[in-house]
């Protein structure tokens, strides 16, 4: 049979979570679940190339479709990222639309900067033509971290800018950047609300990180569509405390 790249979906509500365990295996029984996706969180997560390009043959092998969360903006990690063949980049501090248009010149053979091989797993090693590749090749989907009082004022020129799928809410470090310690607290809020409406106004995807059900359906309610939910860490700590009674 043909190697068959998973996408990223696009339509509707889709549920994912972190993944910052460097094992395959966490892919593989993943994609046995419900969940819409998975990220790689390479950021902070101690993922090398190698073991990304495992994570991917298991991505493959099970067909649940993988993003990256790559640790730093440069065009080497996004060519090797998106070599291997994730389906998507979340592409953290993106604080101006400059840096997102940098990120999307990164992702593009045509009219952008991302070198070319046909060997690498995205372009079924060697199997396509040239022109096939190329093809293979532009469809990556590009989600904008949004998660600085910067980047929320900047929001609607990010999402503006031609091949941004969408935006995506880094709370934690939102609240960082606005001096507070809280990412519940109400100015945070007040500014993940702002997003939501920017994003959902130019037509991109809005995501963000939750970390429960109850934060899910109450983002989704407003709007949020692609909702990455707790991590493989804290869904096997949650599910092995619930084996012991509360006393």
């Amino acid at each position: 049979m043909p190697l068959t790249l998973p996408t990223m979906p696009r339509d509707g509500l889709r549920i994912g979570t972190f993944v910052k365990t460097a094992s395959p295996q966490v892919v593989e029984i993943l994609g046995l679940s419900r969940l819409d996706f998975a990220v790689i969180d390479a950021e902070h997560a101690p993922f090398d190339r190698t073991t990304l390009d495992l994570m991917m043959m298991a991505s493959c092998a099970v067909g649940l479709p993988l993003a990256v969360r790559i640790p730093e903006v440069r065009p080497a990690t996004v060519l090797s990222t998106l070599d291997i063949g994730a389906a998507g980049l979340l592409v953290p501090h993106v604080d101006t639309p400059a840096i997102a248009r940098d990120v999307v010149a990164m992702t593009r053979h045509r009219g952008g900067v991302r070198g070319f091989s046909g060997s690498p797993r995205f372009a079924r090693y060697g199997t396509l033509s040239m022109t096939q590749s190329l093809d293979a090749g532009a469809g990556a989907f590009v989600m904008c971290q949004i998660e600085s009082a910067e980047a929320v004022e900047n929001a609607a020129a990010i999402a503006a800018v031609d091949g941004v799928d969408g935006l995506f809410i880094g709370y934690a470090d939102l609240a960082l950047s606005m001096g507070l310690e809280s990412p519940q607290a109400p100015a945070v809020t007040e500014a993940a609300e702002k997003v939501i409406a920017i994003g959902r106004a130019a037509g991109k995807t809005v995501g963000m990180f939750v970390a429960n059900a109850a934060e899910r359906d109450r983002f989704a309610a407003r709007g949020v569509e692609w909702i990455v939910v707790g991590s493989d860490q804290s869904l096997l700590r949650q599910a092995a405390d619930a084996l012991v009674p509360t006393s």
